[in-house]
């Protein structure tokens, strides 16, 4: 078979030490050693160094005193040990050693007294392959079934990836890290989770369906998030006449692992493609936020007194804001834009945009952009997504 591709990465490399986090597979270690073919490796998933390790801490100072100063260090799966950030803030410190720190989940680095550095790495995050870096093996219908994920996209055999993915999340992740007590119960929970995608988070529900407390449901969903699985956006909330709803809305971080989870691996189905297609513009827009000055913060928008009006995404940047709604039609019409023309009297909303998988590009008389996916895109790679952008 040949060799699979390796798809040129948006995420820049600092010039200071710095954490990078993203899921397993996710192509963080591919592009760190491309980035720093030069920096000294230290593998935490090798059992015997991570052993060694273990027993003996100390092994890893003596072996960041053989580097000359000012060398970079690259250490993969840095949440296995968090002690080891001790010595690597130390040699930061003394022998001005760069770090570049890759982990898959942040919820070890979370726990009381882990040094975290004291500001003195950046922290970044690597999702899945989006359009810009695929260039023309991009697909959306391809992405929407089976992912980005860069283990899975590059595999002979997506759906066999997928399967084998996710029970490699429960044994690597979950069970090794012994991040729950009840794995039978986490297992439970996670398709019921992924019934959840693009969804305000009602934990009683999802407790109540996978047959377990809700306490205990709170803090699967914190593994879920600690692992860089899933992420839940806010909603917007300000001092106007009407209240906003405070839930969070659930989103996956990649549309094939919401399927997987659900074991759902043929084409999505009509009813599946709205949700898919929010969650995959969702993540699309934060792996542009991390590479440009694209946002400030992100919401979404409900208010209260209009149940089922909704804006996906409500991007702040200043003290402006841009409203994004996302629709899997193909075919345009005057319903789809009832969120965003709810929302008309926002104050310092600067652009609407509708985006749905037709290809003609529109402008309503009230000024709402209509955009087709390909002109999203456009946007966001060459920094127009703002007016005067």
């Amino acid at each position: 078979m040949p060799d699979s591709p390796t798809y040129p990465r948006i995420c820049t490399a600092p010039r200071s030490s710095f954490f990078l986090f993203g899921p397993r597979g996710v192509g963080k270690s591919t592009w760190a050693r491309r980035q720093f073919a030069e920096a000294h490796s230290i593998d935490l998933l090798d059992e015997g160094l991570y052993h060694d390790l273990l027993a003996d801490p100390s092994l890893f100072s003596a072996e960041l005193r053989t580097l000359r100063k000012g060398s970079w260090v690259l250490v993969d799966e840095i949440q296995r040990i968090p002690g080891l950030l001790n010595e690597v803030h130390r040699f930061i410190e003394q022998r001005r050693l760069r770090f570049a720190l890759l982990g898959s989940s942040a919820r070890k680095l979370k726990t009381a007294g882990t040094n975290l550095l004291a500001g003195r790495a950046v922290r970044k995050t690597m999702f899945p392959l989006v359009p810009r870096e695929l260039r023309g093996d991009f697909k959306l219908e391809s992405v929407l079934q089976y992912g980005s994920i860069a283990l899975i996209w590059n595999a002979s055999d997506r759906r066999a990836a997928l399967e084998a993915y996710v029970q490699m999340y429960l044994r690597e992740e979950i069970k090794a890290e012994a991040l729950v007590r009840n794995l039978p119960g986490f297992v439970r929970f996670l398709p019921i989770a992924a019934l959840f995608h693009g969804q305000v988070v009602n934990v009683s529900a999802i407790a109540r369906d996978a047959g377990t407390a809700r306490t205990t449901v709170s803090s699967y969903l914190e593994i879920l998030e600690d692992t860089l699985l899933v992420h839940r956006l806010p909603a917007y909330e300000a001092r106007l006449r009407v209240r906003e709803r405070k839930h969070p809305k659930l989103y996956w971080v990649d549309p094939g692992l919401v399927r997987a989870a659900k074991r759902q691996f043929g084409p999505p189905s009509a009813e599946e493609r709205g949700p898919l297609l929010e969650g995959w513009v969702f993540t699309l827009i934060r792996t542009h936020a991390q590479e440009s000055p694209l946002l400030d913060d992100m919401f979404y928008w409900a208010p209260v007194q209009a149940k089922r009006v909704e804006v996906d995404f409500l991007l702040r940047r200043g003290r402006e804001f841009l409203a994004l709604e996302v629709k899997s039609q193909r075919r345009f019409s005057e319903p789809l834009l009832s969120g965003l023309r709810a929302m008309s009297d926002l104050p310092d909303l600067v652009r609407r945009i509708l985006v749905y998988t037709g290809g003609r590009k529109l402008k309503t008389p009230d000024g709402i952009d209509v955009w087709p996916i390909e002109a999203l895109l456009h946007a966001l790679e060459s920094d127009r997504l703002w007016p005067g952008g």
